[in-house]
């Protein structure tokens, strides 16, 4: 089955690649989530739903029937973004061999990306998914001020400590808007080092910014895929949407949910 329609589109292999190289390399450019968290999946994009276990699953048995608890179920909803090109300019296209101005697909690729981004930080209230900053269960410390001194590092060394001292360790990540970012950005006295150099130091390197969280925002998680990962059905794809007044629409899809299996995996700087 021809699930992304392709076949129903009289369009050469060789656009379909450099729309797929535009929509895929643009998204990869500006995903942020997907650098530090590990993929289940894809599963395909007839899965509807996926398992999370929690840290105190187990299997039950009882008078003849096993069960398993601390189990539950996350649904994966789909998130589209849709774009389209002019039939003339392929035509023109196609005439003279200068190349198609893909502009639509490359934007329709950004806000596709920043919603991808969007759900894993800061959940979907209509939806009832969870991010990273609004699970119940992840720790808080209180967030100094990073423009001065050296709290940012001082929260960041915290927030470290306090997942090492309970058993948290692995691969930590620190997300920040982009004025903490800059804020990280100052030469510490006495060291010779800007802050976010030590800060990077600390927890290897794995320092990203994004604008989808709010000012003053940041969150560390250590990324490990016991605690925390990205299930994917339908890993982010092109389709063809429909011929309409001879101009050819095109839908870039994905389905994806963040699955949080230990919330204490988490710290959220507020």
């Amino acid at each position: 089955m021809d699930y992304l329609a392709r076949e129903s589109a009289d369009l050469p292999v060789e656009l379909w690649n450099r729309i797929d190289d535009a929509v895929i390399g643009t998204a990869r450019k500006h995903l942020t989530c997907r650098r530090f968290l590990k993929l289940f999946g894809p599963l395909g994009p007839g899965a509807t739903s996926v398992a999370v276990d929690g840290v105190a699953k187990e299997e039950v048995l009882e008078d003849g029937i096993g069960r398993i608890v601390g189990r539950t179920r996350l649904e994966l909803p789909m998130f589209y973004e849709d774009f389209t090109l002019l039939g003339r300019d392929l035509e023109r296209a196609d005439q003279t061999g200068i190349a198609l101005d893909l502009a639509p697909a490359v934007a329709a690729a950004k806000k596709s990306a920043r919603r991808e981004d969007d759900l894993i930080l800061n959940g979907n209230k209509a939806l009832g998914i969870d991010g990273l900053l609004t699970v119940k269960g992840s720790s808080k410390i209180k967030k100094g001020d990073w423009a001065q001194g050296e709290h940012g590092f001082a929260d960041v060394a915290a927030a470290v400590a306090q997942l090492a001292k309970t058993g948290y360790l692995g691969r930590y990540a620190l997300v920040v808007s982009p004025d903490l970012y800059l804020d990280l950005q100052r030469l510490q006295p006495n060291t010779g080092m800007l802050e976010i150099d030590r800060v990077q130091k600390l927890i290897g390197d794995n320092v990203y910014m994004t604008s989808v969280m709010g000012a003053g925002k940041a969150v560390l998680v250590c990324a490990e895929p016991e605690y925390v990962d990205l299930a994917v059905g339908l890993d982010l794809s092109v389709g063809y949407l429909e011929l309409a007044d001879f101009n050819h629409g095109f839908r870039i899809m994905e389905t994806l949910a963040l699955r949080v299996k230990d919330p204490a995996a988490i710290v959220v700087f507020g």
